[in-house]
């Protein structure tokens, strides 16, 4: 069988060529192994661009599986060319080819040796153009968290966070984060890469703060996220606040982030809750914030509870509550 798959890859009709690919993805890992050794890397990236629907997809199918749980084969498929297919497959009209081209990118970009090739071919634009959804609905969901997930796997390449940046990522992150539903993976994944690439450096950083409307973005992911998302907007925000309190400060409170802070310092993740008390330290209106511990429990309750009149929110039963909660907690 692995001789037949192999003769009919490099010479077989179409037919031959389809059915070839089309049973190497039924092989086992042992059997792909020994054909991708064999060289049917480049004739199945040739049928990529045959312009066939058929041959595209099944050549993407096996690529898939001879991709999968291989490293040694990930950098076989991008040194035979493959990224330059992959774009322009990204760019056409099928939802299915499009969805099976970003699955092969987002695998490929998972191995380190391909990380900055991938990302110095204008893969990351590309990308981008996909999370836009600049063709109006072609795109699905999946297809868009394959992207995020792609950016975050080139994330890790310090190398990479200047191409993300400057690529209009940031904003369109935030802006997919503003128009989905809060706990939905596509959301989650978002800010998770907005928070890597905000930490990645302070021109990041700033360009974050001065898109209109992001901190208030951030604060209702934070709100109204999955546990996981809301740990990664406090996240966000207690990174800002930090790397200049003085200039950030002011901006995060007008947001109305106290009463969320307050409820994530009592029941969020583990982490989420540490970082919640950090940032409501940070945003006290005292000049020495690092001397909580020094403070009587009702001095730090009455700061908290003026941070709160002062966003304009209502301080019912509940909250006042959280915050007794809160400051309980933060003397144990």
């Amino acid at each position: 069988m692995e001789d037949w798959v192999v003769e009919n890859l490099f010479n077989g009709n179409r037919e031959l060529q389809i059915q070839a690919a089309t049973q190497l993805s039924k092989l086992s890992s042992k059997q792909r192994h020994r054909l991708a050794e064999a060289g049917i890397i480049p004739p199945l990236i040739s049928m990529l661009q045959s312009q066939d629907f058929e041959a595209i997809e099944a050549s993407l199918l096996a690529l898939l599986g001879l991709a999968f749980g291989s490293e040694r084969n990930k950098i076989r498929i991008v040194k035979s060319g493959i990224i330059p297919v992959l774009l322009e497959l990204l760019q056409c009209e099928s939802e299915e080819l499009i969805e099976l081209s970003m699955a092969a990118m987002l695998i490929l970009s998972s191995c380190k040796p391909n990380k900055l090739i991938i990302a110095s071919s204008g893969a990351i634009q590309v990308v981008v153009q996909i999370l836009n959804d600049v063709n109006n609905g072609l795109f699905s969901i999946q297809a868009r968290v394959d992207a995020i997930a792609t950016l975050q796997n080139l994330s890790t390449c310090h190398q990479t966070i200047p191409l993300i940046a400057s690529s209009g990522a940031i904003y369109t992150l935030l802006q997919l984060i503003h128009g989905h539903e809060k706990s939905s993976e596509l959301t989650e994944k978002a800010i998770s890469l907005l928070e890597s690439i905000v930490f990645s450096s302070e021109d990041s950083l700033s360009e974050t703060v001065r898109i209109t409307g992001a901190i208030r973005i951030i604060v209702e992911a934070m709100e109204e996220g999955s546990p996981q998302c809301k740990e990664h907007a406090v996240g966000i925000l207690l990174h800002i606040c930090q790397s200049c309190r003085d200039k950030y400060r002011g901006l995060i409170l007008m947001e109305g982030v106290m009463p969320g802070l307050l409820q994530l310092s009592v029941d969020g993740t583990w982490g989420a809750k540490n970082m919640a008390r950090d940032l409501l330290f940070l945003l006290r209106d005292c000049s020495d914030y690092a001397s909580t511990s020094k403070q009587s429990r009702h001095e730090l309750m009455e700061q908290i509870m003026q941070a709160i009149d002062a966003d304009g929110e209502k301080v019912d039963g509940t909250t006042l509550r959280l915050v007794q909660e809160m400051i309980t907690k933060l003397n144990i």
